[in-house]
């Protein structure tokens, strides 16, 4: 498929983490950075204010190995699922996306990257007394905590109640993602026998 350049010879490129699903950047790419994704599988991009070729983190090491790029149906917009190492953003936050300016992202997927960070930092730098870390220095205790949540959530199932389940959902999700955190499971290999169950 042939994508559609505008008349700069620029297409718009949406930057995701491939894991979490967030978004991280969006930038601007010509026919010559998008073969070079192709070529090397990390992002580059046309800097417009630079008017120049740049590769993401080719001066603060933070680089993005692509895992995917897709266009839209018109052809004129990339999708871009990366691999990122460390921050995205040049003021240091993982997102560029941190304002918000209409609404709240309380109630989106916006917690699940998040949570995953706050986890992550737990287990590299623990904080005394906080209870992640204490299951991550107690690996029973973490196993345990994840069938007890289950079990909740289905007799929520049973009783009907929605804010039960929503309650007990969120439980079992964190002591997955601690669980996550603590194994080293790539979620990339959970993704591709996920993809098996659509029959």
């Amino acid at each position: 498929m042939s994508l559609r350049y505008d008349q700069n010879g620029l297409i718009a490129a949406v930057v995701q983490d491939g894991i979490t699903g967030e978004v991280l950047m969006v930038a601007w790419a010509n026919e010559e950075s998008v073969e070079l994704m192709k070529s090397t599988g990390y992002t580059h991009f046309w800097s417009r204010s630079r008017n120049k070729l740049w590769k993401k983190g080719e001066e603060s090491g933070h680089v993005q190995k692509i895992m995917s790029m897709q266009t839209d149906c018109d052809s004129d917009t990339l999708l871009i699922r990366v691999e990122q190492t460390g921050v995205t953003c040049h003021t240091g936050a993982a997102s560029c996306f941190n304002e918000v300016i209409y609404g709240s992202t309380v109630g989106t997927s916006d917690i699940l990257p998040k949570l995953k960070r706050v986890i992550h930092e737990r287990m590299e730098h623990p904080i005394p007394d906080s209870y992640t870390c204490k299951l991550f220095d107690d690996e029973n205790k973490m196993c345990k905590k994840i069938v007890e949540e289950a079990g909740e959530l289905t007799l929520s199932i049973k009783d009907g109640n929605v804010n039960e389940m929503s309650w007990e959902l969120a439980d079992l999700i964190y002591h997955v993602m601690v669980a996550v955190e603590k194994t080293g499971l790539p979620m990339e290999k959970v993704y591709e026998k996920l993809s098996e169950r659509m029959k």
